[in-house]
């Protein structure tokens, strides 16, 4: 793993969420883009090397929906980038690690996504991202 890649924060309203992050770091998102597969809409900042992702659920029955409902808006999942997915994946399963998938997805800025299972991972929800070449 390279560093972290971002932080993502579920949120139940982006635009309340997007004001409050602008207000904070003094910079408006770089970026707002809908994610169909996890039924989400994201917003992501940047803070010097830093990047925080806003998630908000585009359908009742989406992980960020029940997210929020169960636990209330906050740190969802911390994210590290990888330079090979698939060859990280296979060495975090062979350590025990349980994936969520099995097949890396297409993910928000530009990026092909798996999460580790946070049972797994001391109860955090991480997430690997590798650039799309």
């Amino acid at each position: 793993m390279q560093k972290i890649e971002h932080l993502g924060i579920a949120v139940s309203d982006l635009e309340k969420s997007k004001g409050l992050f602008e207000k904070l770091l003094g910079s408006p998102a770089y970026k707002e883009e809908e994610v169909a597969s996890e039924h989400v809409i994201t917003s992501f900042f940047r803070n010097g090397p830093n990047k925080i992702e806003l998630l908000q659920a585009t359908s009742a029955d989406s992980a960020i929906a029940k997210f929020v409902e169960k636990r209330g808006e906050g740190l969802h999942h911390i994210a590290f980038a990888v330079d090979d997915i698939y060859a990280e994946m296979a060495r975090l399963k062979a350590e025990g690690f349980r994936l969520l998938s099995e097949e890396p997805k297409r993910g928000a800025d530009n990026k092909l996504i798996c999460f580790i299972h946070p049972k797994t991972a001391n109860g955090i929800l991480v997430e690997l991202c590798q650039e799309i070449r």
